[in-house]
């Protein structure tokens, strides 16, 4: 008998689609934080910016709608089972890029190095791989 309410058997790692492979809810997010953080590139120089600095130069609504994405980058790395300390660094991350954002042009300035979306990612594809290395080498 085939269960047809539509819900999760409970088993980790698993999302409405079936199981998803980790590495590959990573690559997910980082594409989502480069289009954010770095996908285009001042002509002539190697300066990056993204739809976050674009963003930011709108005034009181950009800043707003610039934090959506790396609010959805944590909750992403809470359902993936990132720790309470990750995710409290990657909301920290998220924090201090949206209040500096915040101030007219500096912020701006800042978006474009500070990459915050980009670091949590990062932070948390550290903290996966590490993860595994443990689980890897005992297996063997």
């Amino acid at each position: 008998m085939s269960d047809t309410d539509g819900s999760d058997s409970g088993a980790g790692g698993r999302t409405r689609d079936g199981p998803r492979d980790r590495s590959q809810e990573i690559a997910d997010l980082e594409r989502l934080a480069d289009l954010m953080d770095s996908r285009f590139r001042v002509p002539g120089t190697d300066i990056r910016f993204g739809l976050d600095a674009v963003l930011g130069l709108v005034p009181g609504v950009g800043d707003g709608l610039i934090s959506l994405p790396g609010v959805y980058i944590i909750v992403r790395a809470h359902r993936m089972g990132a720790p309470f300390l990750l995710l409290s660094r990657m909301a920290l991350n998220l924090a201090i890029d949206l209040v500096v954002g915040a101030i007219p042009l500096l912020g701006d300035l800042f978006d474009i190095g500070f990459r915050a979306n980009r670091r949590n990612v990062a932070l948390l594809r550290r903290h996966f791989s590490r993860a595994a290395s443990p689980e890897m080498s005992s297996r063997t």
